[in-house]
């Protein structure tokens, strides 16, 4: 597949001084092949200094014909990576190209995949950041917004969907086939990015709520499985939500929802058509409320782009930020107002923010609002601090101005900027002139500076148990020693009846390193000091010396889940930190998440209870650890009401943590419908999960994988199937994943990254230890030999994590001390060097442990 333009931020300004795109005509013939597809491109544009040139962006294999205002382009020096240079430009120009493109395996651009079910081709464009290029030719950068036109030639049994509805379709009658030429409607202005093409005999419900039309689309061979009605209760809820706040009505005739197989992300903002990964979100098996609640999460992230980043959209891409970190912050926002999820605050902290507390403590940190010089910076940086740490600061943004104030500077940044591009600047203009409080400074202090502070409280108690004094002390790393203000709560917990009841709560801005609350000198010392109640700042939290005691002892009796999670978090993020022993940690889970009422703090917790096993415990504590953590899952699951979320949740990670031979032999009998519990449903998808673990424990071998795969060649089936096959622990399979991972150029995404996720297993070190050196080998091989999103994911995804030792370190240090290394690919190994440091740090902590 072609390369693409990695644009330079100082090209595309100048490209928008000098241009203004007026229309896309876009005609694509679908039916060419199955490699290529014909993509006829007539682009009008205007330019403010005639005679002056620039270049259009293609990612073609060949380029048919060329013509600018009707005289022929010379096409002798383009390439994919240059674009095609147009020179002589006159005040209004007609551009004309027709070229060959090629469908996409990777991702990007055009994706085709083929069902295994029923043999049928299924199309879905992923365009962002700027692989619009792929499909036709276009000037593609957010701020030259245009109008489209679209029309497809696609097989007669085809549904083409895109931003707008279809207005035509005319049967093409062939004499070798039988096709048919889909016209839709002019689609209003947008960039580029957002516009969207998913072809293929796709499944199609719909509904009309509120004088729009709501489409959902899947793979025929998936239809059984789409819950069409929880999926349109979500979007009518969040329409309704963002219709009564945001001022400005959602502007087209039709909202579609594409379940789009082989994606590579969560979900995509393409405007009126949004796609969402299949595979994450089309549920062909029962799932906990924790996956319902994040796929509610994803339909209400990107329908808050429909406002925010495709009515108004960034000029460029250094404010991707506020792009996603906004969606982030309405969607948890919509979800507690105007659904079922009332809790996602909890889920946010559980699972968001600690997401970009990691992201932020790592030697790639970058403030929220960071200098996007070109393209490929713009791929590297979609991460926790541009999604989960600019969502936090605008939920403190919230609480520092107040709901109503920000709605009002909303509506106006709204009303002023619709169908336009808009900076960070005017969004915060809007939300001053709307508050009447100045906020360029708190959004320097926020977003221009890096790393996260730590807030420990210093109390001082006499000897009636009473508070004598009680500060806040603030610190910050030494190489970013940044103080800044926050705006906490702080909460005072008595534990009654079993119960932790919040007794008071104190709001206070806490500023400087030292912040002293004279308001609680005097009152009575509580069982739980709790800073930063109600999660209002981005920041770790520590417990004072009597707080710790009563959470290892009560973490599960807190009433508000908020409180369970803040406690939770604020014990992992002292594991992270070396400040409390692994094998401490993993006691508090075995004794208090059994207990644990909400499903969205339980899986999380579990994902991080087999991170501090596997890095953050020593070699010498781990298997016992795992023991411990196993017996408990396995108490959590035969305790647990038959059929919940809770049984389910539990033995998955019971099957994930056991290493016991009776064990695994009775989970083996499970997939037979031997001896399993009552109430537990051994469906497709926790088979597969029970045959992964097993197929890392060398429980299953390659014969049972493969009968499985029979049982369910879809394509769901095929990635897991591929998952448990890289897991199995001998060196022949090990040997067969690695050869197709370095050498094969045409590894599609999913099968990638399913063989990394399971190549390295925790009780394979020894027989993965000679792939440490390999994988550092093979990242630049890969560079080359894939697009820069997959190259990028298998940096990330495949470092060696697991091998928590100084050899490692002087391994990558090596590697990372070559300075040719394109930064991009830099960033990702010493990613991976953070956490073997870290995990270093950690393990020292624990060897001190009992």
């Amino acid at each position: 597949m072609a390369g693409t333009r990695i644009l330079k931020q100082t090209d595309a300004a100048e490209r928008a001084r000098l241009l203004e795109v007026a229309a896309y005509d876009v005609a694509l013939d679908l039916t060419v092949g199955d490699k290529t597809f014909v993509s006829l491109t007539t682009v009008e544009f205007s330019c403010s200094e005639p005679g002056a040139s620039t270049a259009i962006e293609l990612a073609a294999e060949n380029i048919r014909s060329a013509t600018l205002n009707g005289e022929p382009v010379d096409t002798a020096g383009y390439t994919p990576e240059a674009g095609l240079t147009l020179t002589g430009l006159a005040a209004d120009n007609t551009l004309v190209i027709e070229a060959d493109c090629a469908y996409s395996t990777a991702g990007q651009g055009l994706h085709r995949m083929v069902d295994g079910v029923d043999g049928e081709v299924y199309l879905y464009s992923q365009f962002e950041v700027a692989d619009a290029q792929r499909m036709f030719a276009c000037f593609d950068q957010p701020d030259l917004k245009a109008e489209f036109t679209l029309r497809v030639t696609v097989p007669e049994h085809w549904r083409a969907i895109s931003n707008m509805p279809v207005r035509s379709e005319e049967p093409l009658e062939r004499a070798y086939d039988k096709a048919k030429i889909v016209h839709f409607d002019k689609a209003p202005r947008m960039s580029t990015y957002l516009y969207a093409l998913c072809a293929g005999p796709y499944h199609e419900v719909t509904t009309e709520h509120d004088g729009i039309v709501y489409g959902l689309y899947c793979r025929e061979s998936m239809k059984q499985y789409l819950d069409a009605e929880g999926v349109f209760e979500i979007t009518r809820q969040g329409f309704d939500h963002f219709h009564a706040n945001f001022g400005v009505r959602y502007p087209l005739p039709k909202y579609d929802q594409v379940f789009a197989p082989e994606y590579n992300m969560g979900a995509m903002e393409n405007y009126g058509c949004v796609t969402i990964a299949e595979a994450s979100y089309l549920f062909r098996s029962q799932v906990t409320d924790f996956e319902l609640e994040q796929r509610a999460n994803v339909i209400l992230h990107e329908m808050a782009h429909m406002w925010f980043g495709d009515l108004v959209t960034m000029r460029w891409w250094d404010d991707l930020w506020l792009n996603e970190s906004f969606a982030d912050w309405a969607s948890h926002w919509a979800n507690v107002e105007a659904t079922k999820y009332n809790e996602a605050w909890t889920t946010f902290l559980s699972l968001r923010k600690t997401w970009g507390y990691r992201q932020d403590q790592l030697s790639s940190t970058h403030p929220v609002y960071t200098d996007m010089p070109d393209l490929e910076a713009v791929a590297a940086n979609f991460d926790g601090i541009t999604y989960a740490k600019g969502a936090s600061i605008l939920k403190q943004l919230v609480a520092y101005v107040g709901i109503e104030p920000f709605l009002a500077g909303l509506r106006d940044y709204f009303g002023k900027h619709q169908w336009g591009n808009a900076t960070f600047g005017d969004l915060l203009s809007s939300l001053e002139s709307a508050s009447g409080r100045e906020l360029r400074d708190w959004a320097a202090q926020w977003l221009e500076t890096v790393q996260v502070n730590t807030l420990r409280p210093e109390v001082s108690v006499d000897g009636d148990g009473n508070y004598t004094s009680v500060a806040v002390r603030q610190e910050a790393p030494a190489e970013y020693p940044t103080l800044r203000t926050h705006r906490i709560g702080v909460g005072l917990y008595d534990l009654a009846d079993g119960k932790l009841v919040k007794r008071d709560r104190i709001e206070l801005d806490v500023a400087g390193d030292l912040t002293e609350i004279p308001q609680l000198a005097g009152v009575r010392q509580p069982d739980v000091l709790l800073l930063n109640d109600e999660d209002l700042t981005y920041a770790k939290i520590r417990l004072d010396e009597r707080s710790l005691g009563t959470v290892v002892e009560h973490v599960a009796s807190f009433e508000s889940s908020l409180s369970r999670a803040l406690v939770w978090t604020a014990a992992f993020d002292m594991v992270r930190d070396a400040e409390m022993a692994a094998s401490d940690f993993v006691k508090l889970v075995v004794s208090g998440l059994p207990s644990e009422r909400d499903i969205n703090i339980v899986t999380a917790i579990l994902r991080q209870l087999g991170t501090a096993i596997s890095l953050y415990a020593t070699p010498e504590h781990a298997p016992a650890l795992r023991s411990l953590a196993a017996e408990a899952a396995k108490g959590a699951m035969l305790a647990a009401e038959p059929g919940s979320g809770f049984h389910l949740q539990w033995t998955k990670a019971f099957a994930d943590l056991t290493r016991d031979e009776a064990d695994l032999a009775m989970l083996r009998g499970w997939l037979d419908g031997d001896a399993v519990p009552a109430g537990l449903t051994v469906d497709t998808d926790l088979r597969w999960h029970l045959l992964i673990s097993l197929a890392g424990n060398g429980a299953v071998g390659r014969a049972e994988l493969d009968a499985e795969l029979e049982r369910d060649n879809t394509a769901d089936g095929q990635r897991k199937a591929t998952i448990a096959q890289a897991a199995l622990p001998d060196a022949a399979s090990k040997a067969e994943v690695w050869e197709r991972l370095t050498t094969d150029p045409e590894l599609a995404n999913w099968a990638q990254r399913s063989m990394q996720m399971g190549f390295w297993h925790p009780d394979q070190r020894e027989l993965t230890a000679e792939y440490v050196s390999k994988f550092l080998d093979s990242v630049p091989v890969v560079w080359e030999m894939r697009n820069t999103t997959v190259a990028m994911e298998y940096a990330s995804i495949g470092f060696p994590r697991l091998y928590v030792d100084e050899p490692t370190l002087a391994l990558v240090d090596a590697w990372l001390a070559d300075g040719d290394r394109p930064d991009a690919m830099r960033r990702f190994i010493a990613e991976g060097r953070d956490d073997i440091a870290r995990g270093l740090a950690a393990r020292a902590r624990d060897a001190q442990a009992e």
